[in-house]
Order: C-alpha cells, then structure tokens, then sequence
C-alpha cells in the first residue's frame, strides 16, 4: 500500500466551502481525508457522503463513547454513510457494543488511546493514574481483545502497540510534523518517515498541508518522504 493510500488529509478547516477548496487544491494526489467535530457540525457530515461518493476515503473523527446501545445505534448509522474508519474512545463496554454494530459493513473502527495533545500532567489533572505510555499500552491490548480494527495514538507509542497489535492491525498517527514545521498545541509529535518506521499504518496531517502556503506541494513533500520510509512509489 502506497502513502497515498495511508497519507491522511484533516479537513480542520470552519466550513464546507472551505474543505471544498482544500480537496480541489489537492486533485488527486490525496486520496483520504478526516472530518472532525468542527467540520462535522458545520454540514461536513453530508460533504462527508459526497467525499465517499466521489470514491474518497473518509476517516470520521467522532471519538464516540455512550451508552452501548447509543454507540451500536450511531455505528449501524456511519456505516451506512459509506466511511472508511471511525474512531470512539477506546473503553472496552463501547469498543464492544461498536464491532457488534460493524459487523459486515467494512468499517475500520480505531479505539483512541489517549490524545496526542495530552501528557503526563494532563493525565494527571483529569484523574488518571496511568502515564501516557502505559495508559495507550492498557488501551491498545483492550481495543486488540474487542476486535476492532486498529487504534489511533501517538507515533511516539507506535512500535511497542505494533508489538501489541500484531501486523494486521491499524495505527493511526495524528501529530505528524515534517521537520521544522510548528508543533502547534500537540506535545508528543513525530515526523513522516520516523513514524512509518516506527509501525504507523497511517498517518493524519492536517495544518501543515491545509495551512501551507502551498498546499498541495507540501502534500506531496509528505507523500515522498512516506513513500522513501516504505519503499513504495505513488
């Protein structure tokens, strides 16, 4: 599989429009991109529809976690939308009641371990007694167990939940920074080639593509530093 199939676009623009113009920029150098929760609220979930139409990828960043019958509920939902992958947070009652619900549909639902944007501290504060590390192992052997089909964390912990998740499963890796680039508001960050060669099956870039001055040149940089990490050409 060649890094255009594992470069993730994040449409974490304010509106439809916007994304509009970001994929026509792209063409048909990227071929996935995520919605979130800003897009999504401001009619990304019906752009997200079209995208799959279109013959996109759509990752859609929901981080889902309520009630077990919610949650099966919502999935049933987001399958049928045609998405590619879905992520809800990765406890074990609602990692459970996600698969049941996806059974047969082809959606790739990834538990999120912990937030690439949160460290120690933060942990802390919000009343965990794990550290990061731990905490995204704990996670990862869970969302294994569950059945789902990959999980999302930091490339930072991508090869020892490689170690954990066998060679099948998904890593999805947010906080991807070419060298040099800003870190933003995301504490444990890697760069394109290390984090490939750290195990990550696919990689979510979002500011800088979207913010670039230059779109679609500083896609493709990301896609050639990929495809030399895996050996692969688009």
């Amino acid at each position: 599989m060649s890094a255009r199939h594992r470069l993730i676009v994040g449409l974490d623009v304010p509106t439809v429009a916007d994304a509009e113009g970001v994929v026509a920029t792209l063409g048909e150098s990227v071929s996935f991109y995520k919605i979130g929760y800003q897009l999504a609220f401001a009619g990304g979930l019906e752009f997200a529809r079209d995208l799959a139409k279109d013959g996109k990828q759509v990752f859609l960043d929901m981080k889902l976690l309520d009630i077990d019958n919610t949650v099966a509920s919502a999935v049933e939902n987001i399958a049928r939308m045609g998405m590619t992958m879905l992520t809800l947070h990765a406890y074990p009652k609602a990692m459970k009641a996600a698969v049941e619900a996806a059974k047969g549909s082809g959606l790739c639902l990834l538990g999120v371990t912990v937030l690439t944007s949160m460290d120690e501290q933060d942990l802390t504060d919000a009343g965990y007694e794990y550290d990061p590390h731990t905490l995204v192992l704990k996670r990862a052997e869970q969302a294994r167990i569950a059945g789902m089909g990959g999980v999302v964390c930091s490339a930072e912990e991508a090869s020892a939940v490689r170690q954990i998740l066998g060679p099948k499963m998904a890593i999805v890796t947010p906080g991807i920074r070419p060298a040099g680039a800003d870190h933003g508001d995301q504490k444990r960050v890697m760069t394109p080639a290390d984090a490939i060669a750290a195990g990550s099956s696919h990689l979510v870039v979002a500011r800088p593509i979207v913010k670039a001055a230059d779109p679609k040149a500083a896609a493709l940089a990301i896609l050639a530093e990929m495809d030399a990490a895996l050996g692969t050409s688009n």
